[in-house]
């Protein structure tokens, strides 16, 4: 069904038009007439119609006003303009308004009809795109918590860092780099700085989620986590690094607001701890800093920048460059890495000169911490005398700048064992399990017995062989077996049974198969094709 409205001053044009659509459109349309400006417009408010016919000379208003005034409230209108003045001024002014069609007068059934057709058209075509628009609204209702809550886990957990947060990044349209976590922590009520009850109230905060999240995106543009325990993590996207004073005193007041709220609506106590500007990477430091403002406060909202819990740089510290120096390292970007080692040693000597002592000592504390990231996250085995020369090449350096080639050259290869201590460990126990195969393959060799000997899960294993090797444990185990009885079937004086044996199968009739398998002849057919 259409609403279609007639606008025109004549009662014979009016019902000339009426006359025509019901003939050529019965049951599809619903019309109604207006005569003047003023009604045309007050007739729109009240029918919402889909398509109107708009005469340009009515009495008050005229047609071209009458249009502009309409679409402030309606702008999805049809219009098809009538006129018995066939006037430049006028067909410009109504295609400036986006009218689909300018007809003039007289006319006849024809041009009505086919005008009608094509707005109908139109009309459909409007109607579809906003259910669809709708369709797709609804699913991103139910699909955007999901991703929110990975993005959350992403920068939080880091796991497969940068390509995971570049995809939620682009699904949910942010740009920023930099972000502040919050922690909102529910209970029945606030004693001190804890809440009581927190595992009751966690669950009916988990009943009255969706009410939550909404309040929490009209309060702020924020990623929302899920419920952990009695905790929700949110993200704040920060463009700048640093928040100022002002900003931060806003934040707190509004936080205490939407805690009242939030009281309010779900009958649930909220705290919310507010973490400090970081990177993407840092997230997690963030989030720790404001559950530590919470138990440092008895506060409704607590920011970290207001309790003495966090380090405090002074201003002439590069900490950004700190930050781009350890971030290169934990990526194993070594070039990168290298350049940063290099800025941060420049900007010490410079700023400290060839003899002061803090240069020497913070050159110790960076490489061991260069270290200590390496031997977590490398696969590294740790020997507790093999950086016993450390301190001897430091303070035996005659000034700072002598140290710098050494510092570059730790970070250097700290950085490479974040990957290749990892690969090297993974090629030594495939090494390992090959002679432990090599050496056992005529037993009753399982997967289960190599992965214990390795103390490693036969899953991993499986997986860590395969990539490693190209075959799979059976494979590579069969291939073996085959090339030995192949080397034994060489032999004279030793039987199909001990053959069998001496390769690992108890059953010929299956090492027959086995063999005919992969070599496209049984093993006595082989034996023969040797001797001739």
């Amino acid at each position: 069904m259409y609403r279609v409205m007639l606008a025109d001053d004549e009662g014979i044009v009016r019902d000339s038009l009426r006359m025509m659509i019901e003939k050529h459109f019965p049951e599809e349309c619903q019309i109604e007439t207006a005569k003047t400006g003023r009604d045309v417009i007050e007739l729109a408010e009240s029918f919402r119609p889909d398509i109107a016919f708009m005469d340009i000379q009515m009495p008050g208003i005229n047609g071209i006003e009458a249009i502009r005034e309409i679409q402030k409230s309606n702008p999805s209108v049809v219009f098809i303009v009538l006129s018995a003045y066939d006037k430049f001024d006028y067909a410009k002014e109504a295609i400036d308004l986006g009218v689909m069609e300018y007809i003039n007068k007289p006319f006849g059934a024809p041009n009505i009809t086919a005008a009608l057709e094509r707005a109908m058209r139109l009309v459909d075509q409007r109607r579809k795109k906003r259910s669809d628009d709708l369709k797709i609204k609804e699913k991103m209702e139910t699909v955007t918590p999901i991703i929110e809550n990975g993005f959350i886990y992403a920068i939080m957990f880091q796991e497969q860092f940068e390509e995971d947060v570049d995809n939620y990044k682009q699904l949910l349209g942010l740009t920023a780099d930099y972000g502040c976590m919050l922690a909102l922590t529910v209970g029945d009520d606030q004693k001190g700085n804890r809440m009581t009850n927190a595992v009751g109230a966690g669950v009916r905060t988990q009943l009255n989620y969706h009410k939550v999240r909404e309040l929490l995106k009209e309060t702020w543009d924020c990623v929302v986590g899920s419920v952990i325990s009695n905790k929700i993590p949110v993200f704040l996207p920060m463009s700048a690094r640093k928040m100022d004073y002002e900003e931060r005193i806003g934040m707190i007041d509004v936080g205490r607001e939407l805690a009242r709220k939030l009281r309010r609506m779900t009958d649930i106590s909220f705290r919310i701890g507010i973490g400090s500007v970081r990177s993407l990477r840092e997230s997690m430091e963030s989030y720790e800093e404001a559950l530590k403002a919470l138990n440092n406060s008895t506060g409704s909202v607590a920011h970290v920048d207001d309790l003495p819990i966090q380090c405090r740089y002074d201003a002439e510290y590069p900490l950004d460059l700190e930050r781009e120096l350890f971030d290169s390292l934990r990526s194993g970007r070594i070039d990168e890495c290298e350049r940063s080692a290099g800025k941060y040693f420049d900007w010490m000597t410079e700023s400290y000169g060839e003899n002061n002592m803090s240069v020497r000592l913070k050159i110790v504390e960076f490489v061991l911490f260069a270290d200590h990231e390496a031997y977590l996250n490398g696969g590294m085995t740790y020997h507790f005398e093999e950086r016993d020369n450390y301190l001897p090449v430091v303070m035996g350096a005659e000034k700072n700048s002598d140290l710098r080639g050494w510092f570059l050259e730790k970070f250097k290869e700290a950085c490479g064992n974040m990957t290749s201590k990892k690969e090297e460990h993974e090629n030594q126990l495939v090494t390992k399990a090959q002679a432990y195969i090599q050496e056992n393959f005529q037993k009753d060799l399982s997967l289960d017995e190599v992965s214990r000997q390795l103390d490693l899960s036969p899953y991993y294993f499986s997986k860590l062989f395969k990539e490693e090797t190209g075959s799979n444990f059976v494979e590579y185990v069969t291939n073996l077996r085959i090339c030995r009885a192949k080397e034994l079937l060489a032999q004279d004086g030793l039987s199909m049974k001990e053959i069998c044996s001496r390769v690992g199968y108890s059953d010929p009739n299956y090492f027959s198969r086995i063999f005919k398998k992969n070599l496209g002849m049984t093993p006595t057919e082989y034996r023969e094709k040797g001797k001739g």
